[in-house]
């Protein structure tokens, strides 16, 4: 059975910016801490994988005096995972709150690879109550629950290693040779690249300017139809699959198929077909 992971943060929808950042403030000042993260700022700790882990980078000497923290190892963990699990509730309040759209061609896709009979699934490592609210808003109430989710700390190193996804498809009982991941990171695309498997990139707020070198394809967005009309910018392909106006299920047959050989099948196509043969377009 082939299969669909999707990444959630800056994949399902553009939630570092406008939804995480946001949460570690008010988080940092509902705690009192000496600091607050700048958009700047934030672009960096994005490279960091997991949230607890980017509240970790702030614990230097200076800071735990300053905050009035714990020296102690195990003390000083459970004063992080404090923090965490009350930022957690935050970001699921701003998620639930329907502030942050979904980002394009997510539904849509989805809804494609799950009537052509692939497996769906979330692969993140930020925590499990905040992909699951990121996907409900995505994938809507009707298709969300046909997709397994992987995320937090259920394996031991966070993107770039390869845990999550080399997890997700052995939870699944899936050939890494028909798995297609969509990621918006280089961290992501080298996580999944890590697991054998193929990458599609979908760029977001802090990884425009990201070396995606690997990614069998790098977009702005999977793009949408009309009403919505999102058209997709190609800014890499380097296998020719040609996705125009929009990211097809065919095109990542297309994807499968030229990294892997024969690949699976992607069922009726409502758009043109993928590849070289597609209609290039201006």
């Amino acid at each position: 059975m082939p299969a669909l992971v999707f990444d959630c943060d800056g994949v399902l929808a553009d939630t570092e910016r406008y939804g995480h950042l946001p949460a570690f403030n008010q988080t940092f000042d509902e705690f009192g801490l000496p600091v607050r993260w700048s958009d700047r700022e934030y672009a960096e700790k994005v490279k960091v994988g997991g949230g607890k882990e980017r509240m970790k980078t702030l614990l230097t000497p200076e800071f735990i005096a300053r905050a009035g923290l714990p020296t102690d190892p195990d003390a000083l963990n459970e004063e992080v995972a404090r923090w965490h699990r009350r930022k957690t509730e935050i970001y699921t309040e701003i998620i639930s709150s329907g502030a942050i759209p979904a980002r394009p061609g997510v539904r849509r896709l989805a809804a494609e690879a799950h009537d052509a009979g692939w497996a769906l699934a979330v692969a993140s490592t930020s925590a499990e109550p905040s992909v699951r609210s990121v996907l409900e808003l995505a994938a809507g109430p009707e298709l969300s629950p046909h997709f397994s989710v992987f995320a937090g700390d259920i394996v031991p190193r966070k993107k770039p290693a390869p845990d999550i996804y080399t997890y997700a498809v052995d939870r699944l009982g899936l050939d890494p040779a028909g798995v297609l991941v969509v990621e918006d990171s280089r961290n992501g695309m080298l996580a999944a690249l890590g697991a054998g498997l193929t990458c599609t990139v979908t760029t977001s707020a802090y990884t425009g300017q990201e070396d995606f070198t690997g990614a069998s394809l790098v977009v702005s967005s999977l793009g949408d139809p009309p009403p919505e009309q999102t058209v997709t910018e190609v800014l890499a392909d380097p296998l020719g699959s040609e996705p125009r106006p929009l990211v097809r299920l065919a095109d990542l047959a297309f994807l499968l198929a030229t990294t892997t050989g024969p690949g699976p099948a992607a069922g009726p196509d409502p758009g043109a077909a993928p590849g070289p043969a597609a209609d290039p377009g201006p």
